[in-house]
């Protein structure tokens, strides 16, 4: 999908079509983060603590019981 900047005041705005706000799940209260690697921009939403802890909860969770598993896989 290509875009074009529009013009917000004296500021330049990007228009996020709705499907890729829908994919994100993000909307107009949801926090973004905006990056750069120094050719690209990234926009990201904000992660949340909780979403994170409990993200970080269940991969210890799934590594601790299949970490045999994982291990043979690594060395494939």
């Amino acid at each position: 999908m290509i875009k074009k900047m529009v013009s917000h005041g004296n500021s330049a705005a990007l228009i996020i079509d709705k499907p890729i706000l829908e994919i994100l799940k993000i909307d107009m209260d949801t926090p973004l983060e905006v990056s750069t690697d120094g050719k690209n921009l990234i926009i990201s939403p904000v992660q949340d603590a909780k979403r994170e802890a409990r993200f970080r909860a269940a991969l210890q969770k799934v590594n601790k019981k299949h970490e045999k598993t994982l291990r043979k896989l690594a060395k494939s």
